[in-house]
């Protein structure tokens, strides 16, 4: 509709630079937007007020000329200026309506369109670390990346949907640590839990997998997990220095074999969990 409006009022300028009252070679910018008020009309434009100086008149007297040049249209039921020179449109009911019979004779195709040539194109989206199951948050990014691939998809693109998986790096490291911490006091040792391990019920439950699964074969007194690690300071940055000697510790201690059989357990768990989610979630 407002193509529409832009077209009419087009026509109307060229009209008057071909009397003379525009220069003949005015290329206006045609603003038009919705009128916050219905009760002066569905659109407005300034056009009158953007060419008085082209004009050399009075913003309110070139939009009487400007509303008098406009062609007639079955979808205008009332043009009327407002103040210093504001032009308002008012549409008929049809004007509105016409684009009930489009959408229903095009059904399913409705919106669609080839502009996007069936290029390639990947959203990525949620990718959340898998250290934790998905909060509502991420429900949000899951919802808004998905609408924007669908929408991508319907214009013609050759959508690819990713979830990033960064299943390395030192936040997981403190998620085996955590884990591990875990799967001792399932065994049955106290050891204190560093104040920025992962604190979750679905670490005990991971805990309580690799139990179910080693028995107590891989338990290491606390002595030996903690020796030479800085004590934990909530309030300082001994608690980064503690989760880091933790870690390398733990490590060690391990070995490799044992130690990604740990990682793993809380990646694995947590990225089930996650893709359990997003499949409830219609994603």
């Amino acid at each position: 509709m407002k193509h529409q409006l832009e077209s009419l009022l087009t026509d109307a300028v060229d009209s008057l630079c071909s009397d003379g009252s525009l220069p003949d070679d005015i290329k206006p910018e045609i603003h038009l937007e919705r009128t916050r008020d219905r009760s002066h009309g569905d659109f407005a434009t300034n056009l009158a007020m953007t060419l008085c100086k082209a004009a050399k008149s009075r913003p309110r007297d070139l939009a009487e000329k400007i509303v008098a040049a406009i062609p007639a249209s079955d979808q205008v039921e009332r043009i009327d200026i407002a103040g210093p020179g504001f032009i308002n449109f008012s549409l008929t009911p049809a004007a509105w309506h016409q684009v009930i019979s489009t959408i229903l004779d095009a059904g399913d195709h409705y919106g669609r369109s080839d502009i996007g040539e069936d290029r390639p194109l990947q959203v990525e989206f949620v990718s959340a670390n898998p250290t934790g199951p998905l909060h509502v948050g991420h429900g949000r990014g899951a919802a808004y990346g998905a609408t924007v691939a669908d929408l991508l998809e319907t214009v013609g693109y050759r959508v690819h949907r990713e979830y990033y998986v960064n299943d390395a790096g030192r936040q997981m490291d403190i998620l085996a640590a955590s884990v591990y911490l875990r799967y001792l006091d399932l065994a049955g040792v106290e050891a204190p839990f560093p104040s920025n391990g992962y604190q979750g019920d679905y670490v005990w439950d991971i805990g309580a997998t690799l139990h179910r699964s080693h028995g107590d074969n891989w338990v290491m007194p606390v002595a030996t997990l903690l020796a030479g690690v800085p004590a934990d300071d909530p309030d300082g940055g001994d608690k980064e220095a503690h989760i880091d000697g933790l870690i390398a510790n733990l490590k060690q201690q391990l070995g490799d074999e044992r130690y990604r059989a740990v990682f793993d357990a809380g990646l694995n768990e947590i990225l089930a969990n996650i893709r359990q989610d997003l499949k409830e979630f219609g994603i």
